[in-house]
C-alpha cells in the first residue's frame, strides 16, 4: 500500500433503541416509586435540627471571666498609649 491510499471503515448505525448495560441485566417490571410520608419527613427535619443544635458553639463566660477580659483589654490599651508616648518623647529633634 502506498501513502496516498486511504482505507475507509463503514459502520452501520441502527436507529432502534438498545440497551447499554454490561453485562446485560434482565428487564424488570417498573416498580412503584416509594414516597416518603409526612411523619418520616418531620422526623428527618427534627433530626437535622437536633444535630445542628448540638454542634452550635458553646461559650458560657462567667462574670469574673468577662471582668478579667475587660481588665486585660484596658491594660493593653494603657501599654499601647505609654509606648506611643515614649515614641513621641524620644524622637530626635
Amino acid at each position: 500500500m502506498n501513502a496516498t491510499t486511504h482505507d475507509t471503515v463503514h459502520n452501520t448505525v441502527t436507529t432502534a433503541p438498545g440497551r447499554h448495560d454490561h453485562p446485560p441485566q434482565p428487564i424488570q417490571p417498573s416498580q412503584p416509586i416509594r414516597r416518603v410520608n409526612l411523619l418520616d419527613r418531620a422526623a428527618l427535619h427534627l433530626g437535622v435540627a437536633l444535630i445542628k443544635w448540638g454542634r452550635r458553639p458553646h461559650r458560657t463566660d462567667s462574670r469574673a471571666s468577662l471582668a478579667h477580659q475587660a481588665e486585660q483589654h484596658f491594660a493593653r490599651l494603657d501599654r499601647e498609649r505609654a509606648a506611643e508616648r515614649m515614641r513621641h518623647l524620644n524622637v530626635p529633634r
